[in-house]
C-alpha cells in the first residue's frame, strides 16, 4: 500500500493546482481593473486604454519590420519571375502582349508604390529578370510605346473578328442572289465595299503595329528582359520550382520563429516587471505590467493561430478537399462545416451565458446599483422588499445575524462567504 501514497499525493497536488488556476485568473483580472481593491477611475481607464493600443500598435509595426528582413516567397521568388521561368507563360508569338499588358496595368493602377526589392533577398535567376522589367515599367516614354502597341494589337483583332463576321454575312447574301432569293446584288455590293474598307484600315493597323513592335523588341531594355528569360535552362527551372516548393513549406515555420525572437523578449520583461511589482506591493505598476503582459501574449496568441491556419487550411484542408473530389464526396466537407458551425454556436452561448452575462454576474449588477435582485426594477436605499415583484432583498447572516443581501456571496457587514462558510 506504500508504493501508492507517492502517487495518490501527486494526483492531490495536480488536482490543488487546477483548483488554482481560476482564483489565479481571478486575481490576475482584478489587477486589470483595480488598484489598492478600489475600481480604476475613468480617466485612469482611458489612460490604461490608450497606452494598451499604442504598446499593441507598435508591436505589430514592429513585428512587421522585423519578420521583412525574412525573405518570403514571393521576395525569393517574385510573382514575375514564377510566370515568366517556372510556368513559361509568354512565348516569342505573345510575349510582347503580355509585358504591354503587365506594364499597363501597373501604369493605370493609382496605388502603385514603384518600390524596388532587394536585389540580395531575390533568387540569381529572379533578380536579373525583375531588374529588367522595372527598368521597362519605370521608363514613361517605353511604358507609352507598349501601351500603344496594346492599343493597335486589340484594334487589329477587333477587326479581324469584325471581317470574319461581314465575310459570313457575304457569303449567305451571294448564296441568296444566286438561288433567286434575292433579285438584286445591292445588299451584297454594299458588303463587299465595306469589307474593302476595313481590310484597308486592317493593313494600316497591321503595318503600324508590326514597325512598333519592331521598335519595341529593338530597345535595349527589352532585349535585356526576354534575354535574360531566354537563357534559363530547363535544370535551373526545376531546381527554382524546388526551391519554392520548400520556401512555402518552411516559410510560415522560420516566419513564426522570427516573430518569436521579437515577442518573447517582451513577454518575459514585462512577466518579470509584473511579478517583482507584485513582491513589492507597487499598485501603480502591478496595474502597468499587468495590462503590458495581456498586450504583449495578443500578438503571441494571434501568431500561433496565423501558424495553424498556414499549415491546416491552405495544405492539410486543401489535400483533404481534392480527396474528397476525386471519391465524389464533397457533401462531407460541407457536412463538417456545418457540425462545424454548430460547435462553434454552442460554446459562444455557453461563453456569454455563463461566463459573460451569468445569473451571478447580473445580480452582482443589480446589487451594485440598488436594483431589485429578481426583476431589476429601481428600489428606494435598503427597501426590504420589491414593490413590483415583492421579492424579499435581505437574510439574516448566520454568523452576525445582522442583514445582508439575499444573492450577495459576502456578508455586508461581517464579509462571511456564503458558499464556502468562511
Amino acid at each position: 500500500m506504500r508504493k501508492w501514497l507517492p502517487e495518490i499525493e501527486n494526483d492531490e497536488g495536480e488536482t490543488d493546482m487546477l483548483r488554482l488556476i481560476p482564483e489565479k485568473l481571478r486575481q490576475f483580472q482584478q489587477r486589470l481593473t483595480r488598484m489598492d481593491d478600489q475600481p480604476l477611475g475613468r480617466a485612469a481607464l482611458v489612460v490604461i486604454i490608450f497606452l494598451d493600443l499604442f504598446i499593441l500598435v507598435s508591436i505589430f509595426d514592429g513585428l512587421a519590420d522585423h519578420t521583412a528582413q525574412l525573405a518570403g516567397p514571393d521576395e525569393r521568388v517574385p510573382p514575375l519571375c514564377r510566370s515568366l521561368v517556372i510556368d513559361r507563360e509568354w512565348n516569342p508569338t505573345n510575349r510582347l502582349d503580355g509585358l504591354a499588358r503587365i506594364v499597363s496595368d501597373y501604369q493605370a493602377d493609382p496605388y502603385r508604390k514603384a518600390v524596388r526589392t532587394d536585389r540580395g533577398q531575390q533568387h540569381p535567376l529572379c533578380a536579373p529578370i525583375v531588374g529588367a522589367y522595372e527598368a521597362i515599367r519605370d521608363n514613361a516614354g517605353l511604358a507609352r510605346t507598349l501601351e500603344e502597341s496594346r492599343r493597335l494589337r486589340k484594334e487589329t483583332q477587333d477587326l479581324r473578328a469584325e471581317l470574319e463576321r461581314m465575310k459570313g454575312a457575304y457569303d449567305t447574301a451571294l448564296l441568296e442572289t444566286i438561288a433567286g432569293a434575292q433579285p438584286a446584288d445591292k445588299d451584297t455590293s454594299a458588303i463587299r465595299k465595306t469589307m474593302a474598307d476595313k481590310a484597308v484600315v486592317l493593313n494600316d493597323r497591321v503595318g503600324r503595329q508590326a514597325l512598333l513592335d519592331a521598335s519595341i523588341e529593338q530597345d535595349p531594355r527589352v532585349h535585356k528582359l526576354f534575354e535574360s528569360v531566354e537563357r534559363v535552362s530547363d535544370t535551373q527551372r526545376t531546381d527554382l520550382r524546388d526551391e519554392l516548393r520548400r520556401l512555402n513549406f518552411w516559410y510560415p515555420a522560420k516566419r513564426l520563429g522570427m516573430e518569436m525572437l521579437f515577442l518573447l523578449p517582451l513577454l518575459a520583461v514585462f512577466y518579470f516587471w509584473n511579478a517583482k511589482s507584485i513582491a513589492a506591493t507597487r499598485p501603480f505598476q502591478i496595474l502597468v505590467s499587468s495590462h503590458l503582459l495581456v498586450v504583449a501574449f495578443i500578438p503571441v496568441f494571434f501568431k500561433i493561430a496565423e501558424l495553424v491556419y498556414d499549415i491546416i487550411p491552405r495544405k492539410l484542408l486543401r489535400q483533404v478537399i481534392e480527396l474528397l473530389e476525386s471519391l465524389k464526396l464533397v457533401a462531407i466537407w460541407y457536412y463538417l462545416l456545418i457540425g462545424a458551425a454548430i460547435i462553434a454556436a454552442l460554446a459562444l452561448i455557453y461563453l456569454f451565458q455563463k461566463k459573460l452575462f451569468s445569473r451571478e454576474k447580473l445580480l452582482q449588477r443589480r446589487i451594485a446599483k440598488g436594483l431589485c435582485q429578481m426583476c431589476g426594477l429601481q428600489l428606494p436605499s435598503d427597501s426590504p422588499y420589491c414593490p413590483a415583484c415583492g421579492a424579499g432583498q435581505f437574510r439574516t447572516c448566520s454568523r452576525c445575524n445582522a442583514l445582508t443581501h439575499v444573492h450577495g456571496r459576502f456578508c455586508r457587514e461581517c464579509g462571511l462567504d456564503a458558499q464556502s462558510g468562511n
